[in-house]
C-alpha cells in the first residue's frame, strides 16, 4: 500500500487529485490536506510514501515547507500551475513534477517511476541537489496576485511591511503587494545587498542614494521612498555604507 499525502491550498485541485489516485493507481491510501502548516505535521506523523506537494500557496511556498521538515524519506511528486517555476532546478533535481489540471497519463507515469524506485531510497539527495540547483540561480521568486514573479536582484529597491502585508518596490515605479509579513518574505532575500534596515523596512544598499541624520536616521532610496533606520541597526548599517 502506498501512503500518499496531497497537500495543495486550493480544495477543488485536491479532490481533483485524489480522485484520479484512486481511479488510476492500485493500492494506494490518501490523506489530502489543503494547509501547508498543518501539513508539516501531518507527514512528520504519518511518514508517507509519497507526497503530492502544491508549489505556490497562500501560507508558505512547497520549497519551504520541504526545508522546515525533519522526516524525508518519501518520494515527491510537485503539482504547479506555472510552467516557468523553478522547473528547471526541478528537473535537473530528478523530481518529477505535474502541471495543472493534471493529466491522467502524466500522474500514472509518474506514480509508475515512484513505484519502481521505492527501493533506492534516493529522496534526500534529491531534495539536497533541488535546494542547492535553486540557490545556483540570482534570481528571486516572489508569489502575489496569483503569479510568481522571478525577479532579478538589482531591479529590487526596497521591501515595505504593512501589518500582514508587504509591497515589493521594484524599479521602473513597479510594486508587488504580497500577502505575508515581511519577516516571512525576508528569507527569500538572504543576499549580501539586503539588509533589514527596520521592522517595517528591507532595502537593497546598492539602491541607497542619501543617508540623513535627522529624525533618528533616514534613507532616501533611488526611487525617492525613503525608509527608516532602527536604533539598534545604525551602527551596522553605517559601517556597511561607509
Amino acid at each position: 500500500m502506498l501512503k500518499t499525502i496531497l497537500v495543495d491550498d486550493e480544495i477543488n485541485a485536491l479532490e481533483a487529485l485524489e480522485w484520479k489516485l484512486n481511479r488510476y493507481i492500485d493500492d494506494i491510501q490518501i490523506i489530502k490536506c489543503n494547509s501547508p502548516i498543518e501539513a508539516i505535521k501531518i507527514i512528520q506523523e504519518e511518514k508517507p510514501d509519497l507526497v503530492f506537494l502544491d508549489i505556490d500557496m497562500p501560507e508558505m511556498d512547497g520549497f519551504t515547507l520541504l526545508q522546515k521538515l525533519s522526516y524525508t524519506n518519501f518520494d515527491l511528486i510537485f503539482t504547479t500551475a506555472h510552467d516557468e517555476y523553478a522547473l528547471q532546478a526541478i528537473k535537473v533535481s530528478a523530481i518529477d513534477y505535474l502541471l495543472k489540471p493534471v493529466d491522467k497519463d502524466e500522474l500514472i507515469t509518474a506514480v509508475d517511476k515512484v513505484v519502481a524506485s521505492r527501493k533506492s531510497n534516493q529522496l534526500e539527495d534529491k531534495l539536497q541537489s533541488l535546494f542547492s540547483n535553486l540557490n545556483k540561480s540570482d534570481k528571486i521568486n516572489v508569489s502575489a496576485d496569483g503569479k510568481i514573479y522571478l525577479l532579478e536582484r538589482d531591479d529590487v529597491i526596497m521591501l515595505k511591511s504593512d501589518k500582514s502585508y508587504t509591497t515589493v518596490f521594484l524599479i521602473d515605479n513597479k510594486e508587488i503587494l504580497v500577502t505575508k509579513t515581511l519577516k516571512e518574505v525576508e528569507k527569500k532575500f538572504a543576499f549580501p545587498e539586503f539588509f533589514r534596515v527596520h521592522n517595517s523596512f528591507l532595502i537593497n544598499m546598492n539602491h541607497v542614494k542619501e543617508y540623513l541624520k535627522s529624525l533618528g536616521g533616514e534613507l532616501i532610496m533611488s526611487n525617492g521612498m525613503s525608509a527608516s533606520i532602527s536604533r539598534n541597526k545604525k551602527a551596522e548599517l553605517l559601517k556597511r555604507l561607509f
